[in-house]
């Protein structure tokens, strides 16, 4: 009997030390063992997404109660609410014009499923932040405009937008009303294109080239008129950039515009045209990589692009923010640009897998890609993250010759059925974040656990609710125990995982 007595000491004294029990909330008082107490209700305070490198567990929904003891445990995170940051806009993929062309050789009703299972805000992942393309990218089904034809009169929106995007886009808003949309172009129309700056001579290809100063205006006009052909439709866009990737000639399609350019585009053109037409679409610029292409000679004084517009402040006046890829630099940039501009937003806008990082290889994938792009851009300002194509099929496309011919999507779907679906790691990231984290939530500060492999990032939704979401990059398991000042809860974090939490206050 003493040693039983013993035992039951230690285990108490081990429980109230680390704040959690061996048998959770069920224990139930010694009566002799003739008459226990029946079983009390699972409590679901607290909902929860686990996904681990090894699909074991796949976006796996899970509850916790909190707890009715007091913390002891010392592997507690702390939520802080009162040191707020960035609030969120959103988190999302790219629907090109291959996307949408794979989803709609999908069974209406697999299609709806999937969509579902992506936006929905009570059914699925909560996905809530798109990209689309103005005219085509390299992921379209061809090269065009919608004004080919010289004249603004001529503009039109063309069958890849009527047949393929805008019906993927009215069956996800019909989904989720509030998704935001983002639209960046990949080059003007051609007729608008030169050479150079200083010969002006006509330069009639979908890439390279720049923009003929001379018509500004009309391409101005060419965004607003996008702008109003999509709300014709019932489909409001949110911002826009003035143009992807501007350091980078040789895209499929593309158009070489410095800070210089972008900036008087954008001051005597872009936000004046925008402004009489009583849009509040939002203008970010760049739109590129961390370290602005230094690796090009002709690139040495495109450094902190977005720096240098704002220092116009009649440019900066239209100006919400900035956009950034991760092709090259390092994210540490966009901090940099914050404390530089804290006025201004930052938004993440591209990133893909291929085979040259081993895109289907969610052991190694989720892991890098949830520390460096979802984390990583998130705890340095940015406001949403939005990823590249969101599905494309197992032969990569379709594509556009000199475009991405080595691309994964955030989804592939198999070509010979167009059933078949496998989860790539940019869906996992960015649904782990759009789960929990609300359009209009604000990032909040930590305080405590901090064990080195272990990233996370909180928030406050605007619902009364709190989301953090966790990864664990080690090889070990960890209990860790969750703490927002009034109510805490302990959950054991698999190794190699992400996990996403969401409880009211």
């Amino acid at each position: 009997m003493k040693i039983k007595t013993h035992l039951k000491v230690t285990f108490l004294l081990i429980s109230l030390l680390f704040g959690f029990s061996f048998c959770g909330d069920t224990c139930k008082e010694d009566n002799g063992g003739d008459h226990p107490e029946p079983e009390q209700p699972v409590k679901e305070d607290v909902t929860i997404y686990i996904t681990t490198n090894t699909r074991s567990q796949d976006f796996k929904k899970q509850t916790v109660g909190f707890s009715k003891r007091d913390n002891m445990s010392p592997s507690t995170l702390r939520l802080d609410p009162g040191t707020r940051y960035q609030t969120m806009d959103g988190f999302g993929a790219a629907v090109t014009g291959s996307s949408a062309f794979n989803l709609l050789k999908m069974k209406p009703e697999n299609r709806t499923k999937f969509l579902k299972e992506t936006f929905s805000e009570t059914e699925g992942m909560g996905q809530s932040y798109i990209r689309i393309s103005i005219g085509c990218s390299d992921f379209s089904l061809s090269e065009y405009t919608c004004c080919d034809t010289p004249g603004m009169e001529n503009f039109a929106l063309t069958q890849e937008e009527t047949d393929y995007v805008i019906p993927v886009l009215k069956e996800i808003l019909a989904i989720n009303p509030n998704i935001k949309i983002m639209g960046s172009p990949w080059t003007p129309p051609r007729w608008m294109k030169v050479n150079n700056l200083t010969d002006l001579q006509p330069f009639n290809s979908w890439t390279n080239g720049r923009l003929n100063p001379g018509f500004y205006g009309d391409y101005a006009d060419y965004f607003v008129k996008w702008i109003r052909a999509f709300e014709a439709e019932g489909i409001k866009i949110y911002s826009v950039t003035p143009q992807n990737e501007p350091l980078n000639r040789g895209n499929s399609a593309s158009l070489y515009m410095t800070w210089q350019e972008q900036r008087d585009f954008v001051k005597n053109a872009l936000g004046p045209k925008m402004a009489a037409a009583g849009l509040t679409t939002k203008i970010y610029v760049y739109d590129h990589n961390y370290n602005y292409d230094s690796d090009k000679a002709e690139n040495a004084d495109q450094g902190q692009f977005p720096l240098k517009i704002y220092a116009d402040d009649e440019a900066a006046r239209f100006i919400a923010g900035a956009a950034y890829h991760n092709y090259g630099g390092n994210r540490e940039e966009l901090n940099f640009i914050h404390q530089s501009r804290p006025d201004k937003e930052l938004v993440f806008t591209e990133t893909s897998i291929g085979t040259w990082n081993n895109g289907r290889n969610l052991e190694n994938r989720l892991i890098d890609d949830m520390r460096e792009v979802a984390l990583g851009t998130v705890n340095n300002w940015s406001k949403g993250v939005i990823v590249w194509n969101l599905m494309l099929d197992t032969d990569r496309g379709p594509n556009r010759e000199g475009g991405c011919q080595t691309c994964y999507g955030a989804v592939d779907i198999d070509r010979s059925n167009y059933s078949t679906i496998t989860r790539n790691s940019h869906y996992y990231i960015v649904g782990h974040l759009s789960s929990v984290v609300k359009p209009g939530a604000v990032r909040i500060g930590t305080s405590g656990f901090s064990d080195s492999g272990f990233y996370h990032s909180a928030f406050e939704n605007s619902d009364g609710t709190y989301a953090v979401v966790l990864l664990n990059s080690t090889a070990a398991n960890k209990v860790i125990t969750l703490d927002d000042g009034k109510n805490h809860f302990a959950y054991d974090v698999p190794a190699k995982s992400v996990i996403s939490y969401r409880w009211k206050k």
